[in-house]
């Protein structure tokens, strides 16, 4: 399988602006948002879309403010950036954009959230006889004991201006912090639904995918177990998705793709059954690994694969290659001596 040769429409805008003022827009909700790329797939198996890139800041710019303009959650593109002050990482710096993804395991159709990842894909059903497209989105997910669901659900209903109404288990928590919540909240720029939301099958209809009054946070695992959306992203997305539409919330750390031979390696940060992300445990990161590759004959470099694997920042690497097995000789006439082969599989020490 190759790379894809993609057509792509970008949705990233340049943002130039200070910090305060920045802070200022976030605060507010006003602050507009990139939507997602939207990448066409040139053959059914193709796993890899996008591409990582660079850019050079200018004094204005934070990293929020780069996540939001290239549809990457803030913690996506800190964590890749190691090192650079997020609010003020100042002029000339070179900052890595990490824009290319391995599409998720399993069935092409519907909404797809990886929760490692904090990332929500979108198969739009193909017209007849037109290609696949796929869309991709920055998301938030649950944290702490909102627990953010796994398996198969659907969408079963959806909302614009909706109104929240804070479970007690919520007001309850606010309460006990000294910031008491209304028993509902309306439309506006106070409702943390933000202004479009759709309803999940999941949670006896408990769980959303909605928008936020407070952006910064998308990428985060600071939600009640709902999946946040960028304003502009959930805007877009929202009047593509009918009722019915199927969702799929998968737990994927470990993400791997074969290019032209090459072993792809895309790895996030575990989150745990309660939705946060945790530093990786290098020996069961590296049992997914070999469990992702299966029975496939490949030559890893495990002390690169590890070190992947332990930065867990989701910039995809080439970590192995593809063997092929020693072809058998042909079977030689029975009164001949046949020949002793000194080949190997080149798995057998791949992993050692």
């Amino acid at each position: 399988m190759g790379i894809l040769n993609l057509h792509t429409v970008p949705a990233r805008r340049t943002r130039r602006m200070t910090q305060t003022a920045l802070l200022a827009l976030l605060t507010s909700g006003a602050l507009s948002y990139a939507n997602a790329t939207t990448y066409t797939l040139n053959k059914a198996d193709d796993t890899v879309i996008g591409q990582d890139q660079t850019v050079i800041t200018v004094y204005q710019d934070t990293l929020y403010g780069l996540a939001a303009a290239y549809s990457l959650g803030s913690e996506e593109l800190i964590r890749v950036n190691p090192g650079v002050d997020p609010w003020l990482p100042g002029a000339g710096k070179q900052i890595t954009v990490p824009g290319r993804h391995i599409l998720p395991p399993g069935p092409r159709e519907g909404i797809i959230v990886n929760l490692p990842e904090h990332r929500l894909y979108y198969y739009p059903k193909p017209k007849r006889g037109g290609p696949v497209e796929v869309i991709t989105y920055p998301v938030s997910i649950g944290k702490m004991d909102w627990r953010t669901p796994l398996g198969l659900t659907r969408v079963i209903q959806k909302q614009k201006d909706p109104t929240w109404f804070p479970p007690e288990s919520v007001r309850k928590e606010h309460a006990e912090a000294g910031d008491p919540l209304p028993v509902k909240v309306g439309p506006g720029p106070n409702n943390p639904l933000g202004a479009y939301a759709m309803r999940l099958a999941a949670g006896d209809g408990t769980y959303l995918i909605h928008g936020t009054n407070n952006p910064i946070a998308v990428g985060l695992a600071v939600t009640h177990g709902c999946i946040r959306m960028y304003p502009d992203d959930v805007a877009a997305l929202f009047p593509l998705i009918p009722v019915g539409t199927p969702v799929r919330l998968i737990n994927e750390p470990v993400k791997v793709a074969w290019v032209d031979g090459e072993l792809l390696l895309e790895a996030h940060p575990p989150v745990d059954a309660l939705g946060q992300s945790f530093e990786p445990e290098i020996e069961e990161f590296s049992e997914l690994l070999r469990a992702a590759v299966g029975d496939t004959t490949v030559a890893i470099h495990w002390d690169y694969a590890r070190e992947v694997l332990q930065k867990a920042n989701g910039v995809i690497a080439t970590v192995g290659l593809e063997a092929e097995l020693p072809t058998p000789p042909e079977a030689a006439p029975a009164s001949s001596t046949a020949p002793t082969s000194t080949a190997s599989s080149t798995a057998d020490g791949a992993g050692k």
